[in-house]
Order: structure tokens, then sequence, then C-alpha cells
């Protein structure tokens, strides 16, 4: 057997890993396991139970000032512990986050192959998302196996003159995720959610869905999309809105000061991830600077106002499912009001971020990457949550 560890420390990291791990569940040499950071707990394990897992191994780092520079020096050495004992043939990191970056680093120092999930995301610019970008870019230059999710991140590695043939197109396993949890079909558990959702049906009502907890929009950008988003529930009679607040500190307190007394808005502790499906499937419109959600709602057909001023998720611009605003009142304002006013609908199902069957596609390239034979490169069938 050939060990793969697939790490996660976020919510994002748990949703996107669970779909490689029941692709490998019953391979025959592979043997998935799920090792949590604990860089967010509580989240992790609520996001991995809508999949039916559960973390193998759980890291304990003690922070003390929050900074990304604790959590990272703490990270390393226990993640360098955990490759020390069980000495896997290869390490899954997925997307830009710490604990990404510090499984990359303690993998690539004990020269154990890096497979890099949800990798080519660019903006080129590193000061948006930060430190997002540079994380991925950093990420990069030592992995051994580039998963990119679209064309666009292929194309990106390679303008990186990263070498072709470690480079795998293979959709976003997300999409594999959000299908999954969607077809469960699953009630809405959260309190909130439950009676949001009477008043929607009791009031012929429509639904707003927002996110908001970049770092770089935290201070003025940040106040002013909340003070957007209040003044569009003001001239919305019909429309309620649902902020599931970022546990950060910063973010929360802002939020519940600028909306928390405002009757048709409701903000919330974060939805478990079967709730957080539900509601997305149930809004007229996304606003979000969450890189997830501009991958999730195309799947529904649900438009994106994309609360940043660039994204590395251009695909869903290009094909007409999301538009990047900004954090401009003006802007959000006449971009959300022309949506809301149109009633305008996507064409669901259509994702330009894969077809459901990323997961599959990974596993194949992992095969590889360990040197199993080709006749290994059969996908298992995705089983869907109980």
């Amino acid at each position: 057997m050939k060990e793969v560890l697939l790490l996660a420390g976020t919510r994002p990291e748990a949703v996107k890993i669970a779909p490689v791990a029941l692709a490998l569940a019953d391979h025959p040499v592979l043997r998935p396991t799920i090792v949590h950071s604990g860089q967010h707990f509580g989240m992790v394990e609520q996001a991995l139970g809508a999949f039916d897992l559960k973390a193998d191994v759980v890291l304990e780092v003690p922070r003390v000032t929050g900074s990304q520079a604790e959590l990272l020096s703490r990270l390393v050495p226990a993640f360098d512990e955990v490759l020390r004992v069980r000495d896997p043939a290869v390490v899954v990191v997925q997307g830009d986050t710490t604990t990404a970056l510090a499984g990359a680093l303690a993998a690539f120092y004990r020269g154990i192959a890096v497979a890099h999930l949800e990798a080519g995301l660019r903006t080129g610019d590193l000061g948006g998302p930060f430190p997002e970008e540079g994380t991925r870019q950093m990420i990069a230059r030592i992995a051994a196996l580039h998963l990119a999710p679209t064309d666009d991140a292929a194309s990106a590695l390679a303008g990186e003159r990263l070498p072709a043939s470690d480079i795998v197109v293979t959709g976003n396993t997300v999409v594999d995720a959000v299908r999954l949890v969607a077809a469960a079909d699953l009630p809405a558990r959260d309190p909130v959610l439950v009676d949001l959702e009477h008043q929607l049906d009791t009031s012929d009502g429509r639904l707003v869905l927002v996110t908001v907890h970049r770092r770089e929009s935290w201070g003025a950008p940040l106040e002013r999309v909340l003070h957007a988003v209040r003044a569009l529930a003001d001239r919305h009679p019909d429309v309620r809105v649902l902020l599931p607040v970022h546990p950060n500190p910063t973010v929360r307190t802002a939020a519940r000061r600028v909306l928390g007394d405002h009757e048709r808005i409701v903000v919330c502790g974060p939805l478990d991830y079967p709730d957080m499906v539900r509601a997305l499937r149930r809004s007229s419109l996304v606003l979000t600077d969450s890189g997830g959600l501009q991958e999730e709602a195309p799947t529904f057909g649900v438009p994106v106002l994309v609360l940043r001023s660039s994204t590395e998720r251009m695909p869903a611009v290009d094909a007409g499912c999301a538009w990047l605003v900004g954090t401009d009142v003006t802007r959000i304002l006449a971009e959300a009001g022309w949506v809301l006013g149109s009633r305008l609908r996507l064409p669901p199902g259509r994702n330009p971020f894969g077809d459901g069957a990323a997961a599959r596609r990974v596993r194949a390239a992992l095969e590889r990457l360990v040197g199993l034979p080709a006749a290994f490169s059969t996908a298992l069938p995705m089983r869907i949550p109980s």
C-alpha cells in the first residue's frame, strides 16, 4: 500500500479534498489519510461530516498571536513529525492556505512528492488576494504534480515554465462536492436557515446570499460592502439577506454592527456545508469575495457579484456567470439592482469549473505520480452521502 496524505485546515480545503478521499476509498494500492492541521477547528470536521468522512490525524497547534507567521512556524514541524512517522508516497495540498504552504514545505524538505490540488490560479498581484496569491506561487515552485482546475490555470502554470508533463487539467473537485451534497437534498438543519426558509415560503420572498472575509478587504472596503448590503435590502422589500459571517473577529464585529439590527438581514455563524449548499440553491443572487462560491454557484444557475477588483477565477466571468464589482457601493447596488430587477437566472449545470468528474482524474494522476501501471487508471463511482 502507498499512503496518500490529504491535508485540510479550513472548510474549503475539507470540501475539496473530500471527493478525492472518496475516489481513493477502495483503491487497491493508494490509501487516503486525511490530516486536519487544526487551523480552523470545528469547521473542518463539519465539512468532512457532510461526506461521511472524518480526519484520521488531527494536529494540535496552540496559537497565541493568531498571526500567519506563528501558524506557519508551528505547522511545519508538526507536519514534519507526521511525515517522519507515516512516510507517505505523496502529500496532497489544496489551494492557497497556510496549511497548504506548511504541508508542502514539510513534504519538500523530506523529499516527498507534493501534489497541488487547484493549482495555477493567478491574479498576478501579490497584494490581492493577500496572502493567497503568494502562497499559490510558492507552492507551485516545489510541487511535483499540478492538478489544474481549468485550461486557464494550466496555461498560467505553463507560462511559469513548469514542465507540461507535471500539469494535469482535472476540473475543480468542488463541483464534484456540491453535486454530491445537492443530490442528497438534506433538509435544513440550522434553526436560522429553517426559519428563513419559512419566511421566504410564506412571503414569496427572494434570498440574497452574502459572504465577505478577504483580508485585503478589512477596514474601509469591508465597511463599504456591508453598507451596500444594507442599502440593497432597503431598496428591495421582497429580499431577505443571509450573511453567514466568517469566524474572524474583525469581520464578525463589523457585520453585526452594520447589519445586525435590520429586520430582513440575517447575520449568523458559519453554516454547515449541506445547509450552505441548500441556501445557495435557494438564492436569487450571491454577493461574495469567496472563491468557493464563485465555483459552486454556476452549478445551480445563480448569478454572482464578485466583491473584488480582480479574481483568479476568470472562467466564471468569461462564461457570464459572475461579474466583478469591487467594493464600491454605487457599483454593487447598480449591478445587484439589475440582476434582481430582471430576475436573471442562468442555465443550471453549465459550470466552467468542472463536470463532476474531477476526483476521478485526480485519482488517475496520483496513480501515475507514484508509478502505478496504466491498468490502475479506472475511476471508481462516487457515492452519495446519507
